[in-house]
């Protein structure tokens, strides 16, 4: 039945993806605590395979014609508030970081706590590295959005998806390698513990985000019901992708480089 409303069908994955996200997160704790990695990566892939069949399903509306003027401007607003609620829980997290930094506790009488001033990460170093790189996966991103809305130079989009998803892989590695060479843990204290949420959450939304890049790319390339009046896809890709920059511009500047100043 056609309708100028989003009518959704019955439909598994909003069911296995909750399951999933619960799984990969109960792995993370298993990696924490008994230095088993197997299970995070196996849940990992688990969670990407069912976003791409979400995603499909919700190209395969779109094809079949169902995404009227109506539900795409639904979409879009239902991409927005989400982005929103993003905003709100990583300002819990911020809130957190600022409360013990300005007002520490008597336990751990100053920030950084003292223990903990020799352990501190330096922000020109791999941080620094971080941060050129996400600044330029976002400038690769909106080239692409560019490339394809104005230029339609079909190779030039396709070089700046495969340069955003490949900056956002390193990013992600050298994340990763901080967290190795760090000398201090999620039980470091509070310092520790912000750190590693913020830091970690972070970087599970640039997973995400590749994941509905490279989705977005793997349509592209294939020529899969992709027209300019329909990438709302590619726009909620986009959108996330430049939310995921400034997160990483307010970790940045205040968690490293403000938080490294005070030591």
């Amino acid at each position: 039945m056609y309708s100028c409303f989003h009518l959704v069908n019955n439909s598994p994955w909003p069911l296995l993806l909750s399951m999933s996200i619960m799984n990969f997160l109960f792995s993370n704790l298993i990696w924490w605590h008994y230095n088993v990695i197997n299970l995070f990566f196996i849940n990992f892939i688990v969670l990407i395979i069912v976003m791409f069949f979400w995603f499909n399903d919700v190209d395969i509306e779109s094809f079949f014609g169902l995404h009227t003027y109506m539900v795409v401007n639904g979409l879009r607003i239902g991409i927005i508030l989400f982005i929103v609620s993003e905003v709100c829980f990583f300002l819990v997290f911020f809130w957190s970081f600022f409360h013990n930094c300005w007002s520490p506790s008597i336990i751990i009488y100053s920030w950084p706590p003292l223990n903990l001033n020799n352990f501190i990460i330096d922000p020109f170093g791999l941080p620094l590295l971080n941060t050129v790189l996400l600044l330029s996966s976002g400038v690769s991103i909106t080239m692409c959005h560019h490339n394809y809305f104005f230029s339609e130079i079909i190779y030039l989009t396709n070089i700046s998806f495969l340069l955003t998803i490949i900056y956002g892989l390193i990013f992600v590695f050298v994340q990763f390698s901080e967290y190795q060479l760090s000398n201090i843990s999620i039980n470091s204290t509070i310092y520790g513990s912000i750190f590693f949420l913020l830091t970690g959450f972070h970087g599970l939304h640039v997973m995400v985000g590749l994941i509905m890049i490279s989705y977005s790319f793997f349509r592209f390339y294939n020529n899969i019901t992709v027209s300019c009046n329909h990438m709302v896809g590619f726009e909620a890709a986009a959108w996330y992708w430049h939310f995921v920059d400034v997160v990483w511009l307010f970790l940045y500047i205040f968690l490293y480089w403000y938080g490294y100043n005070l030591n």
